[in-house]
C-alpha cells in the first residue's frame, strides 16, 4: 500500500491527466484533416474526433463511371479517417506518454 501522501499525489496526477484529455478531446472535434482522392478531384473534410463535415467532388468526375466515383469518395473518406486518427493518437499520445510509467500511449 502507498504512503497516504503518495496515493494523494497520485491522485492529483489522475485528475489532472483526466482534465487533459477532456481538453484534447474538445480540440480534436475542432480541428480538421482532408482526404483526397483522384489527383484532388473528390476532397473529404472530417474533424479530429472523425465526423465526416464536407465532401467535393470535382463536377467532371460525375461524368465517370459510378463505380469509379464511387472509389474516388471511399478512398478519400478512408484517407480522411486515417489521417483524423493519426492527429487524435498524435495529440493524444504526446499529452498522456510517460506520465505514469507503464502506461506510455
Amino acid at each position: 500500500m502507498l504512503p497516504k501522501g503518495q496515493m494523494q499525489n497520485l491522485m492529483k496526477q489522475a485528475q489532472k491527466m483526466q482534465q487533459e484529455m477532456e481538453k484534447a478531446q474538445a480540440e480534436l472535434e475542432n480541428l480538421t484533416v482532408e482526404g483526397s482522392a483522384g489527383g484532388g478531384m473528390v476532397i473529404v473534410e472530417a474533424s479530429g474526433k472523425k465526423h465526416i463535415k464536407s465532401v467535393r467532388i470535382v463536377p467532371e468526375v460525375l461524368q465517370e463511371d459510378v463505380e469509379m466515383v464511387e472509389d474516388l469518395i471511399l478512398a478519400a473518406v478512408n484517407q480522411a479517417i486515417q489521417k483524423a486518427e493519426e492527429l487524435e493518437k498524435s495529440k493524444m499520445g504526446s499529452m498522456l506518454g510517460g506520465k505514469i510509467p507503464g502506461f506510455g500511449f
